[in-house]
């Protein structure tokens, strides 16, 4: 039976980002378990702060605006995002499986390590501030709670956090 690898993230992964997580462990055959929480509700002052730390002035002014989210919209969102990071894995010829968590991941993240002998935990990611200042952000709490290795990929970019 082959190793687990659980793969939370709350944006597609897609080819360079796929390439670079199959890349850690290249020639060994493992499964993938994604996790996409369906984000229902959102911290307006940590959105507005995570835009304007990377001088997107635009998308702070747009989360503004935007208020809390449709939890309908919400959950086909994550849905989209599932759906296509599946199909990124598979299409790199890799065993891939998911599904959806609630706001808060880390409950759902913890029971999918117990319950797939999970040996690592990927988290794909943006950029987030506050949350990453201050280790709030979902990996750096996962690496408290899980007691395996975790790594924290921002999506898009080559930098780890």
């Amino acid at each position: 039976m082959a190793d687990t690898i659980i793969l939370l993230t709350e944006e597609p992964v897609q080819r360079t980002d796929a390439e670079r997580v199959l890349a850690l462990h290249e020639g060994e055959e493992l499964t993938y378990r994604v996790l996409v929480p369906a984000d229902t509700e959102r911290n307006v002052l940590a959105e507005v702060v995570d835009r304007l730390s990377l001088f997107h002035l635009r998308e702070a002014l747009d989360a503004v605006r935007a208020g809390d989210p449709d939890p309908e919209a919400a959950r086909a969102q994550a849905s989209a995002v599932l759906e296509a990071t599946v199909a990124s894995l598979r299409g790199h010829g890799r065993s891939a499986e998911g599904e959806l968590t609630g706001d808060d991941p880390l409950p759902a993240l913890a029971a999918a390590v117990t319950a797939h002998g999970a040996r690592e935990v990927v988290v794909v990611t943006r950029p987030r501030a506050l949350e990453d200042t201050f280790h709030r952000d979902w990996a750096s709490r996962a690496r408290e709670e899980l007691g395996v290795p975790v790594l924290h990929v921002y999506g898009g970019t080559a930098f780890l956090g």
